[in-house]
């Protein structure tokens, strides 16, 4: 068993439901090969940086995984073949961050630094009229 860290982006048109059963799906996919599903994270509908099939924006979902070969290249048959999924990216690695992934810690520090300054840039932007 080796440790796999998976990301698919979902279409933009389904629904944030839609995202989990198709998470909760490839979960258990890794689940009954007698593998483990260490962490899920729902990073949200993000805007691309490029067109991909013709879409501006996906669902991003990571998953980090305990799994064999097997397993893993299955889950990647069916990602390939449902029409929800855009695109996945599943790379072995050796150990898993401890913690959140920098894609949710960028999301904590943000809400920290706004709260500190008071919501003063409760918009993301800075004022117009300083």
């Amino acid at each position: 068993m080796a440790f796999y860290e998976c990301i698919f982006l979902a279409r933009p048109e389904i629904s944030t439901a839609q995202v989990e059963a198709h998470t909760e799906a490839f979960s258990n996919l890794i689940i009954d090969a007698g593998g483990e599903v260490q962490k899920t994270e729902f990073w949200g509908l993000k805007t691309l940086a490029y067109r991909v099939k013709k879409n501006r924006k996906a669902h991003y979902v990571m998953l980090n995984l305990i799994s064999s070969k097997e397993a893993i290249d299955e889950m990647r048959r069916l990602m390939s073949l449902n029409e929800d999924i855009m695109r996945d990216l599943t790379t072995r690695v050796d150990a898993f961050e401890d913690g959140p992934s920098i894609m949710m810690r960028k999301v904590k520090e943000r809400e920290e630094r706004n709260a500190q300054e008071g919501g003063r840039y409760a918009s993301g932007r800075a004022p117009i009229n300083g």
